[in-house]
């Protein structure tokens, strides 16, 4: 199917689209530093860039969009039907990337967290998310993922890992 727009307008288009200082990522920035942590952003000594880094904790954590990294069960990530493969190709790319990121950081002795976007979209839940993000950066657990469970139930799910 060929594009309903010019390519100039589509460059335009997809230059928008940010990679750091998103929506989902200054909430939670917001909402952590309510709390009292202080964090580095994007720093590029650590792999992956991290969205957040703690280096007093050596915790990192990446807010990372349902869309674009496939969050498992979300009804946000959804595929666009035309040029299917592309986009296989794509999202199987980013999920790669994320996967050797998160493997590298954590034999490196890093402790990493993953939000997802859809844990950040109302405001009682990113409030929650903090919370979860800062009982997380005290306990001992290696590793930590949130977001919001399939079928509309707004339950967060935590898997740690020793």
């Amino acid at each position: 199917m060929t594009d309903i727009v010019d390519p100039e307008t589509r460059s335009r288009m997809m230059a928008g689209i940010k990679g750091k200082n998103t929506k989902p990522e200054l909430v939670l920035r917001r909402a952590l530093h309510a709390l009292g942590l202080r964090f580095r952003l994007h720093n590029r000594k650590i792999k992956g860039m991290p969205d957040l880094a703690f280096p007093k904790f050596k915790a990192v954590v990446f807010v990372h969009g349902c869309f674009w990294h496939r969050h498992a069960g979300c009804k946000y990530a959804t595929t666009p039907s035309t040029r299917p493969e592309f986009w296989q190709t794509k999202f199987a790319a980013n999920v790669a990337r994320d996967a050797a990121v998160k493997t590298a950081l954590l034999e490196s002795g890093f402790r990493m967290a993953t939000v997802w976007e859809c844990a950040l979209r109302k405001p009682w839940q990113v409030q929650a998310t903090a919370d979860l993000v800062a009982d997380w950066l005290a306990s001992a657990s290696a590793e930590i993922e949130i977001g919001e469970v399939q079928a509309g139930r707004s339950l967060f799910s935590s898997i740690a890992f020793p």
